[in-house]
């Protein structure tokens, strides 16, 4: 499994921020390895957040998405000690899902 997410959601009036950074090798399939041999793709197609369990956001990457991506969005209403829950799927079944609290 991947390492953890970082996860910072910080409250700004009606609004909080969300920034999130995510570790994954992110490959596209295209890159060659010393010997030659092209590195098989592998990166993150679906990524999901949640705010105390309902879903407020869901988003489908390629492998044109960065290694080790960063991502930020907001959620209307949130407050602090809110749950902010996020989860990624890879393209070869690998899952992570971490959370942090509205602060």
């Amino acid at each position: 499994m991947a390492d953890p997410m970082r996860i910072r959601a910080q409250v700004a009036g009606d609004k909080a921020t969300v920034r999130v950074l995510m570790s994954h090798e992110m490959e596209t399939g295209q890159r060659k390895d010393s010997a030659g041999k092209t590195i098989p793709a592998w990166f993150i197609q679906e990524v999901t957040a949640q705010h105390n369990g309902k879903t407020v956001m869901s988003a489908q990457w390629g492998p044109s998405v960065s290694k080790n991506p960063f991502m930020q969005f907001s959620v209307k209403g949130a407050k602090a000690g809110d749950k902010i829950t996020v989860s990624w799927v890879d393209n070869k079944g690998d899952k992570r899902t971490d959370e942090a609290t509205v602060s």
